[in-house]
């Protein structure tokens, strides 16, 4: 009798937990699956990239799992059914006796008519490579709006704006653009905005979207032939519709250790985890907190599974990286607070720092046997094991 662990979602937070798992838990008494919809491991980090016309490595999943044991079914997932343990997927039922939640989230379009119809995003790779072929089919001097001046909006902005010189490239902002970075690396930001020549209109909301251009809530008429959207994230509905106790927000609310609050064979990391970091204010739907998450997931359920001590992990979110296109970038460190310190990096050296660490992130996600123990843990009779594999 072995123990069914089921990760849904092979984005950041769930390859890299299923990979955890695998080089901790021993495979006489645990069986992983990873459900995902796409053969590939998508670096989200890198889509706005994809979507300015560069090729990114294609990193096929079945390749990173080969030899760890990891069952690999590619499906979508349609719902879950808590009471029964239980996944309904597009091509069937998966039984489970824990749960890691990690499908991630989408674009959050605020139900700003037009959006759903008009506007590109670039938080999946279906979606940048949309958008790409959209600005493949525009000619010198057409104009892209892009909504929204947080970490998404500034490097998608910015990243077309190298990428396509001939196309007038502009950014929406509700407010000041980078008022929440230092004064240093707001000046830093605005040079290079001025650099590639986007126009940035601040204080500026964007209440109803058009085929070719966008409507202020003051009236104003920007055009636009390709509006990018990047107001903020959503996550998917899936966990609010399955019973699971969710933030306003409709992640799961988890305990310090990720565990949810209402199913505790449930486990969430990434995007989905309505997490509280140590500030005591819910961290941020980020690539860090998608590390921070899954190593205390990946902790918890080991430690449960084979009677261990469950270690803690520190919840704290130490800054954003933003690059500005290939050859710049801003890395801003954050207090307790998560308000921005004096002291940041910037310019060419901080582009090739951010660069390599995606680069590492992505071997990390390639090489889940790396440092493989030669011994792993054995789970308790308690935790589904049979009698006789307990006394193995």
């Amino acid at each position: 009798m072995t123990h069914h662990i089921v990760v849904l979602g092979a984005g950041y937070a769930g390859a890299y937990t299923a990979g955890s798992l695998a080089r901790r838990l021993d495979p006489a008494d645990t069986k992983i699956t990873v459900v995902n919809a796409e053969p590939d491991f998508v670096e989200r980090m890198r889509l706005h990239q994809l979507a300015a016309g560069q090729d990114l490595k294609k990193r096929p999943l079945a390749d990173m799992f080969a030899g760890t044991g990891i069952r690999l079914r590619l499906a979508r997932v349609e719902a879950v059914d808590v009471e029964h343990k239980s996944v309904t997927l597009d091509d069937g039922e998966l039984a489970y006796d824990t749960l890691l939640y990690a499908l991630g989230s989408t674009v959050a379009d605020h139900s700003v008519p037009g959006v759903a119809e008009h506007a590109f995003h670039v938080t999946g790779r279906a979606a940048a490579l949309r958008l790409r072929d959209h600005l493949d089919g525009l000619g010198e001097g057409r104009h892209v709006l892009v909504v929204g001046e947080g970490l998404t909006g500034i490097e998608t902005s910015t990243e077309i704006a190298e990428s396509r010189p001939g196309l007038k490239v502009a950014l929406a902002a509700r407010g000041e653009l980078g008022a929440w970075l230092s004064s240093g690396a707001r000046r830093h930001l605005r040079r290079a905005f001025d650099r590639l020549g986007i126009t940035v209109h601040e204080h500026t909301s964007i209440e109803r979207v058009e085929p070719a251009r966008a409507i202020a809530t003051d009236g104003t008429v920007l055009v636009s032939e390709a509006t990018v959207w990047s107001g903020g994230f959503a996550v998917h509905p899936i966990a609010a519709r399955s019973g699971l106790e969710v933030a306003d927000t409709g992640q799961i609310v988890v305990d310090d250790t990720m565990r949810s609050v209402s199913h505790p064979d449930i486990y969430a990391a990434g995007d989905s985890a309505y997490a509280i970091g140590e500030n005591g204010r819910p961290l941020p739907m980020s690539c860090a907190s998608a590390g921070f998450t899954s190593m205390q997931a990946t902790d918890a359920i080991v430690g449960r599974l084979t009677g261990r001590e469950v270690p803690s992990t520190a919840l704290k979110y130490y800054g954003n990286h933003i690059s500005l296109g290939r050859h710049d970038a801003i890395f801003q460190m954050v207090d307790g607070d998560t308000r921005a310190k004096s002291w940041y990096l910037r310019g060419r050296t901080t582009a090739r720092l951010k660069n390599a660490i995606l680069k590492g992130a992505a071997w990390g996600m390639g090489h889940p046997t790396f440092g493989m123990p030669t011994r792993k843990h054995r789970l308790t009779a308690s935790t589904g094991r049979s009698a006789e594999a307990a006394t193995a």
